[in-house]
């Protein structure tokens, strides 16, 4: 019996192009119409510099970058933070600020552990309680959540793109003690 190379670890320097490009293709899949026309400028090699900065020299000591290999290649990432809503404690509160799995992946363990890799980050960083907001028309990552133990909290927002279209959100939350 074989068994597959694969784990979740913080983002090196070196990681940010297979990190950009893997949020550019998301983007363009989860966003096209809210962001619309916008999307053809994005530009990986713009968004790998925002990366860059955030691994090298991240706001705040909280907020790290993880991502999910098999082998050396990158299959997702996210990004954990402390959360910033008006409703939070920023001391006990966490959150899940981006989430990204490889389309041509999903299904093959990657989420999940990366998913425990953000909760485990969190707690080590002694947050009590997690925050991660999601589109509410995102059953399949909805579904995901909540198998693994998260639930909506009550919390919706809107934000307004530039386009002038809405995404409605809903936070899900989970106990990390």
């Amino acid at each position: 019996m074989t068994t597959a190379d694969v784990s979740a670890r913080l983002a090196w320097p070196d990681d940010v192009e297979a990190i950009a490009s893997l949020q550019a293709e998301s983007w363009r899949e989860s966003f096209a119409d809210v962001l619309g026309d916008q999307l053809d400028a994005l530009r990986p090699h713009d968004l790998a510099e925002r990366w860059r900065q955030t691994i090298a020299a991240p706001r705040d000591a909280r907020q790290r970058v993880l991502v999910a290999l098999e082998r050396a290649t990158i299959r997702g990432f996210a990004l954990v933070h402390p959360c910033h809503d008006e409703d939070s404690d920023p001391v006990a509160d966490g959150e899940i600020g981006e989430f990204v799995i490889d389309a041509r992946h999903r299904g093959a363990g990657h989420g999940s552990r990366l998913l425990q890799a953000c909760a485990d980050t969190l707690r080590a960083d002694r947050f009590t309680r997690a925050v991660w907001w999601l589109s509410s028309t995102d059953d399949a990552t909805r579904a995901f959540a909540t198998a693994a133990g998260w639930a909506p909290d009550g919390a919706h927002r809107e934000l307004a793109a530039e386009t002038g279209a809405t995404l409605r959100q809903v936070r899900l939350h989970t106990g990390l003690a």
